[in-house]
C-alpha cells in the first residue's frame, strides 16, 4: 500500500511539474492553416501572321516542351516576299556605292578635254574679234562683220564657262544630300527585309513553355487570319497556388516563407513550397464563401510556389496549406475561391 501511495505521489509531482512548465513556457510556434486552389494557367497559341495551315504536329492531350515546333503555315508567299525585298536591298546598295564613289575617272578626263578644247576655241574667237575691231577702224570690213565676230567670241566664252562648270560638278561628285537619301532608302529597304524574314519565322509555331495541349481548334488546310487560336495549352511549370490570409496573420508571413501543401487525395504526402508573392492590396473574402461573417473579413491574396510538383497536383485542385508561425493569435483559415 505504501508503495502504491509513493507511486501516486511521484506521478502527481511529475504532472504538477509538467503543468507548471507548460504554463510558464508556452509553445513558441503554432500552425497557421490556409486553404487555396492550384492556379489554372492556360495560354491560347496562334500565328502572328495569316496563311494556310500546312502542318499540325501535336494533338489534344500531347505533352509539349519549350521550343518544340507544334504547327506550321505554308511559307512560300513569305519566302517570295523575302526574295523580292532582298533584290531591292542589293540594288540600293549598288546605287549607294555609285554615289559614294563619285564619277568615273574617264568621265572627268573627258570633261577636262572639253574644257581645253573650248578654251582654245575661245582664244581663237577672241583673236578674230580683235582683228575685226582693227579692220573696222580702217574701213576694211563692214560693221555687220565686226558684230558677227563679237557674237562668235561671246558664244565661245559661254561654252567655255559651261564646260568648266560641268568639270567642277564631275570632280565634286554627288551632293551630300543625295548620298544621305540613298543611305536612308537602303536603311528602309533593310528594315523591310528584316520584317519579311521575321514573317517567314512566324510561319512556325513553337511551344512557349512545358505544358499539355487541351484543345486543337484548327485543321490542316484552313486559311487562318492573324492571331487565330490553333491550340489551347495548359502550362505545367511552375505550379502556383492561390490562397488568402487574414489581415491579423499578415505579420507572421513574408515572401520566401516555407509551407507544406496537402491534397485530399494524398493527405500523408505533403508538397514543399514557399510564398512567392503577397498582394499589396487588401480585399474582401471572395463572395463564393457562404459565411456572412467571413465575407466581411479583409484578406490578402497569396501566391505559393510549389517546389516539388508532380502529377498529383492538378490545376483547380483544392489544397490545404500549413506553415509554422510565431506564438500570436492565429485567425480562422480563409476558404479558397
Amino acid at each position: 500500500m505504501k508503495k502504491i501511495l509513493a507511486i501516486i505521489i511521484i506521478l502527481t509531482a511529475f504532472a504538477g511539474i509538467g503543468w507548471f512548465y507548460q504554463k510558464h513556457h508556452p509553445e513558441k510556434e503554432k500552425v497557421l492553416v490556409l486553404y487555396g486552389n492550384v492556379d489554372i494557367r492556360e495560354v491560347n497559341l496562334g500565328f502572328r501572321v495569316g496563311g494556310r495551315l500546312s502542318k499540325l504536329i501535336y494533338d489534344e492531350g500531347d505533352r509539349i516542351k519549350p521550343g518544340e515546333v507544334i504547327a506550321q503555315l505554308d511559307d512560300e508567299p513569305y519566302r517570295n516576299q523575302v526574295a523580292n525585298v532582298s533584290a531591292q536591298v542589293n540594288s540600293l546598295k549598288e546605287r549607294l556605292k555609285l554615289k559614294e564613289a563619285g564619277n568615273r575617272p574617264q568621265e572627268i578626263a573627258r570633261a577636262k578635254s572639253l574644257v581645253r578644247e573650248q578654251d582654245i576655241a575661245t582664244a581663237n574667237a577672241k583673236q578674230v574679234f580683235l582683228r575685226a575691231e582693227r579692220a573696222l577702224l580702217i574701213k576694211g570690213i563692214s560693221t555687220q562683220e565686226r558684230d558677227n565676230a563679237e557674237m562668235i567670241y561671246q558664244e565661245s566664252e559661254a561654252r567655255l564657262a559651261a564646260a568648266k562648270q560641268s568639270l567642277d560638278l564631275l570632280q565634286a561628285g554627288f551632293r551630300v544630300e543625295d548620298i544621305a537619301q540613298a543611305k536612308a532608302d537602303l536603311t528602309q529597304a533593310e528594315a523591310a527585309l528584316a520584317s519579311a524574314e521575321l514573317q517567314v519565322k512566324d510561319t512556325v509555331l513553337t511551344a512557349p513553355a512545358e505544358g499539355i495541349i487541351l484543345t486543337r481548334t484548327q485543321e490542316v488546310g484552313a486559311i487562318l487570319p492573324t492571331g487565330a487560336t490553333v491550340f489551347t495549352v495548359s502550362l505545367q511549370r511552375p505550379v502556383w497556388i492561390r490562397a488568402y490570409v487574414h489581415e491579423p496573420d499578415l505579420g507572421h508571413i513574408h515572401p520566401g516563407t516555407q509551407v507544406d501543401v496537402y491534397t485530399d487525395s494524398q493527405p500523408d504526402k505533403p508538397y514543399k513550397g514557399h510564398i512567392g508573392f503577397i498582394s499589396p492590396r487588401t480585399e474582401f473574402t471572395p463572395k463564393s464563401v457562404e459565411t456572412t461573417e467571413l465575407r466581411t473579413s479583409l484578406v490578402y491574396r497569396l501566391r505559393i510556389v510549389v517546389d516539388n510538383p508532380d502529377e498529383g497536383l492538378r490545376q483547380g485542385m483544392p489544397v490545404t496549406i500549413k506553415l509554422m508561425v510565431d506564438q500570436a493569435a492565429v485567425a480562422h483559415p480563409v476558404p479558397p475561391l
